[in-house]
């Protein structure tokens, strides 16, 4: 059943950029780039996502969504009968679950800045 909700529109979208970061946290885990390497000029600070690297941020706003979303997604599927109502409500999930995503990757990153700066301290 998850299976089938990872994999089914909207969350598809979702489940890409899953493996996307997933890709990119195993190139940093062997040594073949840095998280800094993302976008060191992107500023998150707008977004209220500022203070910790930028692949880090998104990597954590896109798994919170895919969690939420996929969460929707199998809470859809168990109590709303099929029909084209279940596949109306599940672009409006999508949304509320990328809005509770940013909320939830706000909450996070701050005190996370402390321990990861998004650029490297004065040289000495």
């Amino acid at each position: 059943m998850i299976a089938e909700a990872a994999t089914g529109l909207p969350t598809l979208l979702l489940t890409a950029a899953l493996v996307v970061a997933a890709g990119f946290w195993l190139l940093v885990a062997v040594g073949a780039t840095t998280p800094q390497a993302f976008d060191p000029d992107a500023d998150l600070d707008a977004w209220g996502m500022g203070g910790v690297p930028v692949a880090l941020a998104l990597s954590l706003l896109t798994l919170f969504a895919w969690l939420l979303a996929t969460g929707v997604t199998v809470l859809l599927d168990a109590y709303v009968p099929e029909g084209p109502g279940a596949g109306l409500l599940r672009l409006p999930a999508l949304a509320g679950a990328l809005l509770a995503a940013w909320r939830l990757t706000r909450f996070f990153v701050r005190p996370l800045h402390r321990l990861l700066p998004d650029e490297p301290g004065p040289s000495r």
